[in-house]
C-alpha cells in the first residue's frame, strides 16, 4: 500500500508539473505578438486534455485504493474475530474434556466399589448359608455399600457438571437474544 501511495504521489505532482508547464507555454503564447501558431495552440490543447484526463485517471485510482483498503481492514476485522470465536470455542472444548474425563473417573470409581459391594455380598451370602454369622462381612459390605453410595454420588455430581458445562454456554448465547426481563423476585422486591 505504501507504494501505491507513493506511485499516486509521483503521479500528481507530475500532472501538476505538466500543469504548471502549460500555463507558463500559454503566458508565453499570449506575450508573443501576432497571431498563435495553431500547431502549438491544438498541441498545448491536447496537453490540457491529457492533463484533465491523467488527473481523473488518479482521482478513480485513489478511490479504487481507499475501497480496496477498507475491504482489506474489514477482511482483517473479521479474522480476528473468527480466531477470537475459535479460541472460545477451543477453551470450551477443554472445559468439557476436563469435565468428561472428572465423570469417566467417577464412574470407574462406582464400577469399581459395585464390583466390591457383589463380592462381599457374595461371602456374605456363603456365610449366612452356612450358618456362620461373621460380624466382620456384615461390617464389611456395610462399608462397601457406604463406599458404593459415595461412588454413585459423586458420579451423579460429576454427570450433573457436565450437562451444566454444556448447559451454560448455551443459556449464554440465549441471553444474549433475549429481551431484558425482570426478575419475579425482583419485582415482589419494589
Amino acid at each position: 500500500m505504501i507504494q501505491i501511495d507513493e506511485l499516486q504521489a509521483r503521479i500528481s505532482a507530475a500532472i501538476e508539473r505538466i500543469g504548471a508547464g502549460m500555463d507558463q507555454l500559454a503566458e508565453q503564447a499570449a506575450a508573443v505578438p501576432g497571431p498563435a501558431d495553431p500547431d502549438v495552440l491544438r498541441a498545448l490543447e491536447d496537453e490540457r486534455i491529457a492533463n484533465a484526463q491523467l488527473e481523473e485517471r488518479l482521482r478513480a485510482l485513489k478511490a479504487k485504493h481507499v475501497q480496496e483498503s477498507a475491504a482489506l481492514h474489514e477482511i482483517t476485522r473479521l479474522d480476528s474475530a473468527k480466531d477470537a470465536e475459535l479460541q472460545l470455542l477451543r477453551s470450551e472444548v477443554g472445559k468439557q474434556a476436563e469435565v468428561m474425563a472428572r465423570l469417566d473417573q467417577e464412574l470407574q470409581h462406582l464400577r469399581a466399589a459395585n464390583d466390591q459391594l457383589r463380592k462381599i455380598n457374595a461371602a456374605l451370602r456363603e456365610a449366612n448359608a452356612e450358618g456362620v454369622g461373621e460380624p466382620h462381612l456384615i461390617n464389611t459390605a456395610m462399608l462397601a455399600e457406604l463406599e458404593g453410595l459415595r461412588a454413585a454420588r459423586n458420579a451423579d455430581a460429576a454427570e450433573t457438571g457436565a450437562i451444566l458445562g454444556k448447559l451454560e454456554p448455551l443459556l449464554a448465547a440465549a441471553a444474549k437474544h433475549l429481551p431484558d426481563v425482570p426478575d419475579a423476585e425482583n419485582e415482589e422486591m419494589s
